[in-house]
């Protein structure tokens, strides 16, 4: 006899699923938007979405389980283990009852499968996010007239770390090198950011669980959270693996807090330190929130005209992402911009 699923859970987790349904409509993906309001009544009625999911009602908000349940069947979808899914998915306009046929049975016929992959966080290392960082970074250069170190806070696969070697393009504006495999296109709201020069002279990062660049399973990870009928991203994500195999920039699996604090003991005369990180406060607990912000604080105290340092932050603000700059000694914070989630638009202010 199959046991009817409590209330409570039920209700919990067609909750977080129609909210990040929500936040995928705003975000432009239909597709997604209409599978995951179906999964929440598919959950309510104690169907395979339920049996995928359960037990996760108590997961904590920012573990993303929505975007972990879409990115484990993409995942299975790019190798080739649910060719029918695959039909629905690449097809140009695609019937939302068919896709939700097959999306269904990918739930019921892989749900062990399924239930091991949500375990894995999430890991969105989106390029785009590259656009609105970059007034931020262009204005340190431009301040201070030095190199740039580089430090990020949930780099990922540190794709985010290369953002000087991609080429961006907007109404007025581009900077970078022309002959980058990677153009991030935008639009571009105010006025143009300096087109100053920016070297950068060291990237690091870290995360609690770094992804490989170059391997093909971490390939794998990356265009697996990239929402499927969202082809620019992965053409984007793409584009910037390729490019990663050239420039090394190694992220260290280890929680932010611990990681900048290690890293702003390494004194740097001559170059600007940068601590910088995009979309991830959402993701840490407040007491690491709270302990990141302590030691940039701490560190902006120490710096000096010989060893400057910066915080530059986008962070989620309603339906835009603020992007912000502090910068030391002095300890000036700027609101530079309100940006897209994923980069696109970039509003300067």
């Amino acid at each position: 006899m199959t046991l009817e699923p409590a209330p409570a859970p039920v209700a919990a987790l067609a909750k977080r699923l129609r909210f990040q349904s929500e936040e995928c409509s705003r975000l432009g993906s239909e597709l997604y938007a209409d599978l995951l309001a179906r999964a929440a009544a598919d959950v309510e009625e104690g169907g395979p979405a339920w049996e995928v999911l359960r037990g996760h009602e108590g997961d904590p908000g920012g573990s993303a389980l929505a975007l972990r349940l879409m990115g484990a069947i993409h995942r299975l979808v790019l190798e080739g283990e649910l060719p029918a899914l695959a039909a629905r998915y690449s097809e140009p306009r695609p019937d939302p009852a068919a896709v939700w046929r097959a999306f269904s049975a990918a739930l019921a016929d892989r749900a062990e499968d399924l239930r091991r992959l949500i375990e894995l966080p999430v890991q969105t290392n989106e390029v785009g996010r590259c656009a609105a960082l970059l007034p931020g970074f262009l204005a340190v250069a431009e301040q201070t007239g030095m190199p740039l170190r580089l430090l990020e806070l949930g780099a990922s696969a540190g794709l985010n770390l290369r953002w000087d070697r991609y080429r961006y393009r907007a109404p007025g504006f581009e900077w970078g090198p022309r002959e980058s495999p990677l153009t991030i296109a935008f639009d571009l709201v105010g006025e143009s950011p300096p087109a100053t020069v920016a070297a950068v002279v060291e990237r690091r990062g870290c995360d609690p669980a770094p992804v490989d660049p170059l391997s093909e399973e971490g390939r794998l990870t990356l265009l697996s959270y990239v929402w499927a009928d969202q082809s620019q991203r992965a053409g984007r994500t793409r584009s910037a693996l390729e490019l990663a195999a050239t420039t090394p920039a190694p992220v260290d699996g280890a929680s932010a807090p611990e990681w900048v604090a290690e890293r702003l003991r390494e004194k740097r005369l001559g170059v600007v330190t940068v601590v910088f990180h995009s979309i991830v406060m959402q993701y840490l607990p407040q007491v690491e929130r709270d302990a990141v912000a302590g030691l940039m604080r701490g560190a902006g105290s120490e710096a000096s005209k010989a060893a400057p340092l910066a915080w530059l932050r986008m962070e989620p603000a309603g339906e835009r992402a603020d992007v912000w700059l502090r910068t030391w000694p002095g300890g000036e914070e700027r609101h530079l911009a309100r940006a897209g989630y994923h980069g696109d638009p970039v509003e300067l202010l």
